[in-house]
């Protein structure tokens, strides 16, 4: 499976780790590859830790229960060929999780045994519509999460399927996806356009500081500020988009 996922530089992985989500959305944007209302989950799934920095991993899909017992596997983390299909995708990964129950958060299947077993295996988040746990304790460990809810047990949380696509807040990922997170949530960058993003911030964010500066200063006026809100609009033509 690993070989047929499409991948990034490490390079690139490192500068996409210094962008927030909000300016990597705005960048993804100006590519036009889709539209401006897909692409990230939604507000009801949140960010656990705020203060931690962006992260950014391939995605490990899966689709997990708790209300109702497992097939097999003693307990919520006793599940070698889960282990095994996580090493499948390249590092960094990035663990999705659907919660599949009637009413998801019942249980968590996500605490702190199961945390530090991903970080031994590269990974760098996790994100789902259901429940997490110990959160003090996976918070010192600098592990990101994203959930929709936080519960006491992890009830009879287990694994029921892995390695197909999933649907978790509104957002279609497959297996690999490129995810990316911070304090605002998360969401997808299309690999083939992600070496691009960080110039495309940098661009950007130079264009936007002119802009606040503008609104700041003594000879502001709103004629100036169509000029400028005019010029930027422009300048933000992407090479090889849609836009041209």
């Amino acid at each position: 499976m690993r070989s047929s996922l499409s991948t990034v530089s490490p390079e690139t992985l490192e500068q996409l780790r210094q962008l927030s989500t909000c300016a990597v959305s705005n960048a993804i944007e100006q590519f036009q590859v889709r539209t401006r209302n897909e692409g990230f989950v939604s507000g009801t799934i949140r960010c656990i830790y705020p203060h931690l920095p962006p992260t950014v991993g391939y995605a490990v899909t899966a689709r997990i229960r708790s209300s109702s017992t497992p097939i097999a596997g003693r307990c919520y983390y006793d599940r070698p060929e889960w282990w095994s299909y996580v090493l499948t995708i390249p590092p960094p990964r990035f663990i999705v999780a659907k919660d599949v129950d009637d009413r998801p958060g019942v249980g968590a299947f996500f605490g702190e045994i199961h945390a530090n077993i991903c970080r031994a295996l590269d990974c760098c988040a996790y994100v789902t519509n259901g429940a997490v746990r110990d959160l003090p304790q996976i918070g010192a460990t600098g592990f990101q999460l994203f959930a929709g809810s936080v519960a006491i047990s992890h009830a009879y949380a287990h694994v029921v399927e892995f390695g197909e696509p999933v649907e978790v807040g509104g957002l279609q990922i497959r297996p690999g996806d490129l995810l990316h997170g911070d304090l605002h949530g998360v969401h997808s960058i299309p690999v083939s356009i992600a070496p691009q993003i960080p110039e495309v911030v940098a661009e950007m964010s130079e264009m936007e500081k002119e802009l606040v500066q503008f609104c700041g200063a003594k000879d502001f006026s709103l004629e100036g500020l169509i000029k400028k809100i005019q010029t930027v609009s422009n300048r933000l033509a992407v090479p090889g988009s849609d836009s041209q």
